[in-house]
């Protein structure tokens, strides 16, 4: 039952994700002809809509609202169609263009919650906070002499006080730790950066590791900034991660798969009944054409993250490593409406360059099937065993240069297989973890320790090979899960659960202590899909 639930969690969280970087930067404007030759006369089905919302607000018993009316509307016809055309609320489409489009308005603070308190994790370089002196550990209890700390206000009502537009000010009360009296900056909001790019370090001689979280409007320039780093510390060869990424810009994943590619390879096409074939080839002027490429993919990798797997497995140019990606192969396009609302709408498929269409299957209307696609994959016990999968012989696809086969249908099919494993994550941990009770020990450990932490270990090499998760930070963690019914069922459980909750503990101290990259150094050691792929590495 757990890991049913665990699965429906993350199959949520991701779907959301999938949904809002649907990629869609190709296709800002509707064909000239299509806007003049709607058809409105007295008997278009246009005109009947129009009529049945003007009834129902003009002479429906009780008073309704009409925005509300007109967007239900939308949304009960696009739910008719296939599960990722979708509408968004002015409100969602700005969070939704902001993450993709690389940044937002704000005070640049990496933030978290605690006991109804804003912790202050990191300030981004250069940025507006860190220019005034606001600190890593400082506590905010008041934006613009507006108490945020003890009146459980919502993380979303904090976030749009503390953003803005470029170039306003906003005034935050601070406490530090140390200091007696509070402290006032005054904070000049600017256009803060959001990056795409998770994580890269040379994981071992030769070998540059870098993880793509979305692909967005900065990933390209992001990725390549990484390429050079690692190039210039000695990588020859590259894993690339791709592992929950959901997706995002077609032009982003593009972009990056040129880089591995020789002139002229396809890299993807996309067609639709009223949108021709239009194909996307390598210009031949990328810095990874030669070297080994291993990509890292699971069932969660989607989109965009799927046409850069597909183009380097159909041009023989990576080895992917992991388990069936999700299968999203529809190409939407945005329309933008007055009030800042969008519809996105499927307008075409796109294929590999063997010419897969890996869209997985849907039945138009039904939703909750296809929501529930990977729970299946689950019960049919795919995500523990390749043998379970079985595809169609029409389904099959000969790759460009080695021919070997590969199948569409649904997602990509990775060419070393690597199964979920249930044992490292215990039904004791993810409920831990989903009460909060990790992260909270977790952020009052460094509150309390930053100053020391950073004295006794002054770079992350000396934290990496010299620091031990305390037995007290332990201990704390299993008290308040007691205190909040949450036991092991037996010994065995714990003593299960302790070795990855030591893992993820040391990752998320080095995550507040420096950076992404170095909480995925710690978390990546128990990686089981990247110790794989390392594996394959050393074979070769």
């Amino acid at each position: 039952m757990n890991r049913q639930f665990l699965m429906k969690t993350k199959f949520s969280e991701a779907l959301l994700k999938i949904i809002f970087f649907s990629f869609f930067s190709f296709f800002n404007f509707l064909p000239l002809q299509a806007q003049n030759n709607f058809d409105v006369g007295a008997k278009s089905s246009l005109r009947k809509l129009q009529l049945a919302e003007m009834a129902i607000s003009r002479l429906y018993v009780d008073t309704v609202n009409e925005e509300s009316l007109v967007e239900n509307g939308i949304r009960g016809m696009l739910e008719k169609l296939d599960p990722h055309s979708s509408y968004t609320t002015a409100r969602e489409t700005k969070a939704m263009n902001e993450s993709l489009n690389g940044s937002f308005e704000g005070i640049g603070v990496q933030f978290n919650m605690q006991e109804d308190t804003l912790i202050v994790i990191q300030t981004v370089t250069n940025g507006p906070s860190e220019k005034v002196g606001i600190q890593a550990g400082d506590r905010i209890i008041a934006v613009n002499d507006t108490a945020i700390a003890g009146v459980k206000m919502s993380k979303e009502e904090i976030m749009k006080r503390l953003r803005g537009p470029k170039g306003t000010k906003v005034r935050l009360t601070i406490i530090r730790r140390g200091i007696g009296e509070r402290l006032t900056f005054v904070v000049t909001r600017a256009k803060i950066p959001v990056k795409t790019l998770d994580a890269w370090y040379m994981i071992s001689p030769g070998i540059g590791y870098i993880r793509i979280g979305s692909f967005g409007a900065t990933t390209y320039d992001e990725f390549m900034k990484a390429v050079n780093d690692l190039r210039a510390k000695g990588m020859n060869g590259l894993v690339l991660d791709l592992e929950d990424n959901g997706g995002g810009y077609l032009q982003a994943a593009v972009q990056v798969a040129n880089e591995f590619l020789q002139r002229g390879d396809l890299i993807v096409y996309t067609e639709g009944r009223r949108f021709p074939r239009q194909d996307y080839k390598a210009q031949g002027n990328g810095k990874l054409r030669s070297g080994n490429v291993t990509v890292l993919v699971n069932e969660f990798t989607a989109s965009a993250a799927e046409i850069v797997t597909g183009a380097l497995q159909d041009q023989d140019r990576a080895l992917v490593v992991g388990r069936r990606s999700f299968g999203k192969g529809l190409v939407q396009r945005p329309i933008d409406f007055p009030d800042g609302s969008m519809m996105r709408l499927t307008i075409a498929h796109y294929y590999t360059p063997s010419g897969r269409c890996i869209q997985k299957f849907y039945k138009k209307g039904d939703r909750k099937d296809y929501e529930m696609e990977l729970d299946q994959r689950y019960k049919h016990g795919e995500l523990y065993s390749a043998d379970s999968i079985h595809f169609a012989d029409s389904l099959k696809f000969y790759t460009l240069r080695r021919h070997r086969i590969v199948y569409g249908g649904g997602g990509i099919m990775p060419d070393v297989f690597v199964p979920l494993d249930t044992t490292l994550i215990t039904s004791y941990h993810r409920k831990l973890a989903a009460k909060g009770i990790v992260i909270s020990a977790n952020l009052r450990y460094v509150d309390n320790n930053r100053k020391q932490l950073k004295r006794r270990y002054p770079d992350f090499q000396s934290f990496l090979n010299g620091f031990e998760v305390p037995h007290a930070l332990i201990d704390e963690i299993v008290a308040e899960g007691k205190k909040q019914k949450v036991e092991p069922k037996d010994e065995a459980e714990m003593k299960q659960t302790l070795p990855y909750l030591r893992t993820q503990l040391k990752a998320l101290i080095a995550r507040d202590l420096w950076d992404m990259s170095e909480y995925f150094q710690i978390i990546n050691i128990q990686n089981p899909i990247l110790q794989k792929a390392l594996e394959q590495k050393g074979s070769n």
